[in-house]
């Protein structure tokens, strides 16, 4: 728990001097996007991820491969950032600083995220109409899904916004059964 509290912590003042230069220089869409695809392709790509967070791996080394990697698909100014984590020993925080500046992103939209745990894929009309329930609920004007797929679950869902937990799952419907026929028996 501390390291990830110290990451957290090292994160947040990069993803805020990132979100600056992307505000002052109005790319903040662009840089979201980039952020985004940073975090897919370091949860896609092992290799990626230990080689930025190799100390064996010299930094000119580190450069070249996401220069190479990266090339054209990323804002000049996303790329000039990542060369600077590079620099100061900090790119090992990538994930976390993308995580950050994808909350800064919300927080500047007036989104919230809503984590969606269901027993099968959705669909995007049953994604669409968890949004508005959503909406409806926490009163926001847009709502990101962050889906996952539990087939432990059974059927239903479980959409977590913030510290507040929707269980429309048919787990938790059975476990509410029997507490319920518990405290009658």
């Amino acid at each position: 728990m501390q390291s990830t509290l110290t990451l957290s912590e090292i994160a947040e003042p990069y993803a805020q001097a990132l979100m600056s230069v992307a505000q002052s220089n109005n790319v903040v869409d662009q840089l979201g996007e980039d952020t985004k695809s940073l975090q897919t392709l370091l949860a896609e790509s092992d290799d990626l991820r230990l080689l930025i967070a190799s100390p064996i791996v010299a930094a000119d080394r580190k450069k070249a491969v996401l220069r190479q990697v990266l090339g054209e698909q990323v804002h000049p100014f996303t790329l000039n950032f990542l060369m600077l984590l590079v620099d100061r020993g900090r790119i090992l925080v990538l994930p976390e600083i993308c995580e950050q500046f994808q909350a800064l992103l919300r927080q500047l939209r007036q989104t919230v995220l809503a984590e969606v745990t269901s027993a099968v894929e959705l669909n995007d009309e049953q994604k669409e109409s968890i949004k508005h329930k959503v909406m409806a609920t926490v009163q926001a004007n847009q709502v990101e899904l962050q889906t996952k797929v539990d087939p432990e679950l059974l059927g239903g869902v479980i959409i977590k916004v913030g510290s507040q937990i929707i269980d429309a799952s048919l787990r938790g419907q059975l476990r509410r059964i029997g507490v319920r026929l518990g405290a009658t028996a």
